[in-house]
């Protein structure tokens, strides 16, 4: 139960806000409740920003955690809009970006991959795709993770014998590569299909992504019927074993309605003071998946406006579907299609049905929700109590809410990085995890490296926060390293003036780098070992290896562009279309390098004074 502010602070805070009212009109908005350390505390829109702000100053009429939120506003920020549903995208913009501590937040907001079909070569590849939708091609989706794109590529090649290889890949092939004799792809690249032939196959893709996977059920199933009829039993398996993966594709989906479209199903589960939104992806009637969210609210909020809230910032920046199902009746739910309808620029329908094939659709969805709340909290549960027993090894009078875990990656001094990764109460928190590229520490000097990382994180955090007052500064801060790392790590956050604010926990790896052995080190005490079964060891294991991992991901990102890399892209404005056109016709970087200035110029593009500026570059 939250405790009511106090009377002078409530009186402060509504004073505050009655000075702006005095200059607002009926227009409507945009509005920020700003704190005194600048911090944005809630993000609000409204019809009209004088009524909606005037209703602040009567702070009796509110419920205590807004009371709470009136006594801490000191100042107030406005923009206006022409209408209301431009003021709720803006609105689901600024809470995206700045996460103010009273506003409904979707957390965790991820892209979604998608299938793509290439459209610009004789000989269509199917690939997962992520990000902007730049190539000329058909792309089908959203999907709800990368497994389910992956599975669904898998089957499709097995049915239609796609290919998946790079078009350069396909343009050097002089005899078919290994897809071609697991019977995953047909060779079109050494001419084993006619154009034609692959047309169709491409086809019949299109077909099931597009939700008429009946129709080619039917077709394989009248094909097989002939092949068996001719006494062609190879011909007659072959289609078999593709009508097997159909209907295998089709059952791992779940639920698949004919007739349904492309719509979205988004189910509100509600428990102990917590929520969950289940959404689900159907196109053309098919299952594209499902994902799991866990909004940050107060315990209090009605359920409609946590899933209005969360509609409005989900869809902010993912494709909108024609319609909508949704678990609860909305007030918003007008101003909500008109401000998704238009950035979409079609019409968008939500609505929450009350019987047919969609109520047993939702159905369904609130199913999943509920059962995904509960592994979702008996999960926190047990996180809590671990990081309760953590809090009491180092002496910390309440639960670590953020815990910060350093790691650094190179080979031989080489491509060196650094890696932070962040995890508290709700778990690892993967949005928050950054990346250093080590610039300033000498070859191989681990000690100079996490020096240069933390120096680094906590030169910005100061720069950024130098009140303090966000939720971006960790309780604890775990090195993997032993001693030396600790000492050094101890020495910057001394310098930064954190040593009593932040604990430093370093963790060696045992002998033998035997899990189970590790030796730790804090400020107060000698380094300690604790039992091997303690879930307070395994649980800093866990961090110290997702740390590991996530080091030497970011290093072997950073040695393969390297290893791409050019001496071509040293050279300022050369630009990758000239880059490809200088590669094609002398070969290699090494013969452009070779080349004279006349040489040069009889590339396409490349004129007297720019064939001077590279032979320059390597003379």
């Amino acid at each position: 139960m939250e405790e009511a502010p106090g009377i002078e602070n409530l009186k402060r805070g509504a004073a505050a806000i009655l000075e702006y009212v005095r200059n607002l009109d009926d227009r409507p908005g945009v509005y920020r409740m700003i704190g005194p350390r600048a911090e944005v505390l809630y993000v609000g829109k409204a019809r009209s920003l004088k009524k909606r702000v005037t209703s602040y100053t009567r702070p009796d009429k509110q419920p205590i955690r807004i009371q709470r939120m009136i006594a801490m506003t000191e100042t107030m920020e406005f923009v206006q809009t022409h209408t209301e549903a431009e003021a709720l995208l803006l609105e689901s913009n600024l809470i995206k970006k700045l996460k103010p501590r009273y506003n409904v937040l979707l957390r965790d907001d991820k892209s979604f991959p998608y299938i793509f079909l290439s459209g610009d070569h004789d000989f269509p590849t199917i690939r997962k795709h992520r990000g902007a939708k730049k190539q000329k091609g058909v792309y089908y989706g959203p999907f709800a993770g990368a497994a389910d794109v992956n599975h669904t590529i898998a089957l499709l090649q097995r049915i239609f014998m796609l290919r998946n290889c790079s078009d350069s890949y396909f343009a050097a092939r002089k005899r078919p590569c290994l897809q071609y004799h697991i019977k995953r792809c047909t060779a079109p690249c050494v001419a084993y299909v006619t154009k034609e032939q692959y047309a169709e196959q491409i086809a019949g893709a299109q077909d099931f992504l597009d939700g008429k996977s009946r129709s080619v059920q039917e077709r394989f199933k009248k094909a097989m019927d002939e092949a068996s009829a001719a006494q062609d039993y190879e011909e007659a398996g072959y289609y078999r074993d593709r009508i097997r993966a159909l209907t295998a594709i089709q059952a791992r989906q779940d639920v698949n309605i004919e007739g349904l479209g492309d719509v979205d199903v988004l189910a509100l589960a509600r428990k102990h003071g917590r929520s969950c939104v289940e959404i689900f992806f159907f196109r053309s009637g098919q299952n594209y998946g499902n994902r799991s969210y866990f909004p940050r609210h107060d315990a209090e909020e009605p359920g409609e406006n946590i899933l209005a809230a969360f509609l409005a910032q989900f869809y902010e920046n993912k494709p909108v579907p024609r319609e909508i199902i949704v678990s609860h009746d909305m007030q918003e739910k007008k101003l909500l299609e008109e401000a998704l309808g238009g950035k979409v620029k079609h019409k968008v329908k939500i609505a929450k049905p009350q019987g047919g094939v969609r109520k047993r659709v939702l159905n369904f969805v609130i199913t999943n929700a509920e059962a995904a709340l509960e592994r979702h909290q008996a999960e926190r549960a047990g996180e809590e109590k671990v990081l309760r027993g953590l809090a009491d090894l180092l002496g910390l009078e309440s639960l670590p809410r953020r815990i910060e875990v350093y790691d650094n990656s190179h080979i031989s001094g080489t491509n060196m990085v650094g890696a932070m990764i962040v995890a508290g109460p709700e778990g690892l928190r993967k949005s928050a995890y950054r990346k250093f590229n080590i610039k300033q520490a000498e070859a191989s000097d681990d000690y100079g490296m996490m020096r240069e990382v933390l120096t680094r994180r906590f030169s910005r955090a100061m720069k950024e926060d130098p009140e303090m007052a966000g939720e971006n500064w960790p309780d604890v801060v775990i090195i993997d390293g032993g001693q030396g790392q600790f000492n050094v790590a101890a020495d910057v956050l001394a310098n930064f003036g954190l040593a009593e604010i932040v604990k430093l926990v370093g963790i060696a790896k045992g002998e033998d780098r035997n899990a189970g052995r590790e030796k730790f080190f804090t400020a107060d005490k000698k380094s300690f070992m604790l039992p091997p079964n303690d879930p307070v060891l395994h649980y800093m294991q866990r961090l110290r290896d997702e740390a590991h991992r996530f080091a030497i991901g970011a290093h072997r990102t950073r040695r393969k562009m390297e290893i791409g890399r050019s001496a071509l892209d040293e050279i300022q404005g050369i630009g990758a279309r000239r880059k490809k056109l200088l590669l094609e016709y002398f070969g290699s970087a090494k013969g452009v390098g070779e080349a004279g200035v006349h040489d040069l110029m009889k590339v396409k593009g490349i004129s007297r004074a720019f064939a001077q500026k590279i032979y320059d570059h390597f003379h």
